[in-house]
């Protein structure tokens, strides 16, 4: 079954060279860097090159010359991506502009005291949605899986300027659903990925670019749950200094009772949320990070 391991590769010096680069030479010197870094990846991570390739090739139809070149800038953006993420947290100086479709469905949420789920995916820069929304005023929470190597986690934020959002790790007791039951109860708004899941989390299968692939329920069970409404976002990098974040209108999936009619509207949500996906996939091809095998090949 094609799961997520819950952790993404990278190495602690590598983050501690692009923080300094960042730092006293700016983003133009930390992408150029960047292209040697991106081509090494491209040569030696045998792994997410082939599902990479897969992706361009079988879901999207481009050749296999073409398959080449898009892996090498899917690799490319994806590392920008990052670096842009620290950029901005750090307060590092930069020219980022954006613009915004679908706000002012947030600015509703914050002040008709609903609270609300934002659901995302690994397209785009998710980091930077978050931290967007500081224009929004209501309380922030993101509800994200907490593997990633330790030592980067504290060079991060030792760096990054006081935080806009407040993190929720998940955690294997499920200790994390009474913290977003109580960020519910508050009116806040949660935001989650809705396109990984780990080994043993439960899933149902939908068509996704042409063939079959499995997307976690867990994220859309907790809007029927607390009965909240829901909008689909991404922040798409459309230049190097301009991103462009997109919100869909929120809507509550209301169920009257009963297993069968609660099942129904979970894939009817489900559903929502692949078509907004696969729209914003093929939009934006160079967008997609998850660098495994996410369609059982």
């Amino acid at each position: 079954m094609p799961s997520w391991k819950g952790k993404t590769r990278g190495g602690l010096l590598g983050y501690k060279i692009f923080v300094a680069t960042l730092k006293f030479f700016g983003l133009g010197v930390a992408y150029f860097i960047l292209r040697f870094v991106v081509f090494y990846f491209y040569l030696f991570a045998p792994q997410s090159f082939k599902h990479s390739y897969r992706f361009y090739n079988q879901r999207l139809g481009l050749s296999s010359f073409s398959s080449f070149f898009k892996v090498y800038n899917n690799y490319y953006k994806f590392g920008q991506i990052l670096l842009d993420k620290i950029s901005l947290m750090s307060g590092f100086k930069n020219n980022f502009t954006f613009n915004f479709d679908g706000e002012n469905y947030l600015h509703e949420m914050s002040t008709n005291k609903t609270g609300g789920l934002l659901i995302g995916a690994h397209v785009g820069n998710w980091e930077i949605a978050g931290f967007l929304l500081k224009r929004i005023k209501a309380k922030i929470n993101i509800v994200m899986y907490d593997e990633e190597h330790q030592k980067i986690k504290q060079l991060l934020d030792s760096v990054y300027q006081e935080s806009v959002v407040n993190i929720i790790p998940i955690k294997n007791d499920m200790s994390h659903i009474y913290t977003i039951s109580k960020c519910f109860q508050n009116n806040e708004i949660i935001c989650i990925h809705g396109d990984r899941f780990t080994e043993g989390s439960k899933n149902i299968e939908f068509d996704f670019l042409g063939k079959k692939a499995l997307f976690p329920t867990g994220p859309f069970y907790l809007a029927l749950k607390f009965n909240v409404p829901v909008t689909y976002v991404f922040a798409i990098k459309e230049t190097n200094k301009h991103y462009h974040f997109f919100a869909t209108k929120p809507k509550v999936y209301n169920f009257k009772g009963g297993l069968k009619n609660r099942d129904l509207m979970l894939h009817e949500m489900m559903q929502d949320y692949v078509n907004e996906l696969e729209k914003m996939v093929k939009n934006n091809p160079d967008h997609w990070f998850n660098f495994y095998d996410f369609w059982k090949n």
